[in-house]
């Protein structure tokens, strides 16, 4: 479900209190962990965690490099996390993690799917985000991108 939000914030009130709640608990704890460099900005109907293109202008789209994102979709809530997508190592790190919490793993190559927040551990979602810096994210970028 994309949104027309122009903002976090219009994005967060136009969605039910218990999907706003828990986004907004995912969203504090990316901004906690989040490293310098990226940018949280409403893009592609979500709430994005990106490169901006002063920093980087060098993508196959000509949009800013999406580092994580949180969208709410019909019949759940996502997390991507391109952080891992392109990085075998950080994804292999991340599933294990993910299954030692206890918590079902609901996961496609970078989208973590969750209906409420109790699904979601949302420490290990903060570690994540915050186990790559801005550099490390775009070599990775530019060796996929050689591909």
């Amino acid at each position: 479900m994309k949104s027309e939000a122009n903002s976090v914030e219009e994005y967060l009130e136009k969605l039910s209190p218990e999907r706003r709640e828990a986004l907004a608990e995912v969203r504090r704890v990316i901004q906690e962990n989040l490293p310098e460099g990226f940018e949280e900005e409403m893009n592609w109907g979500m709430i994005c965690y990106q490169v901006p293109l002063a920093t980087f202008s060098d993508t196959y789209n000509k949009q800013p490099l999406m580092y994580a994102a949180l969208a709410s979709q019909k019949n759940h809530m996502a997390v991507y996390l391109s952080c891992i997508y392109s990085d075998g190592r950080r994804r292999e790190w991340f599933e294990d993690a993910y299954r030692a919490t206890g918590k079902r793993i609901d996961m496609g190559k970078s989208c973590v799917r969750f209906r409420k927040l109790e699904d979601l551990p949302v420490d290990l979602i903060g570690q994540v985000i915050g186990r790559t810096s801005l550099e490390e994210f775009l070599e990775v970028y530019r060796k996929a991108k050689k591909r």
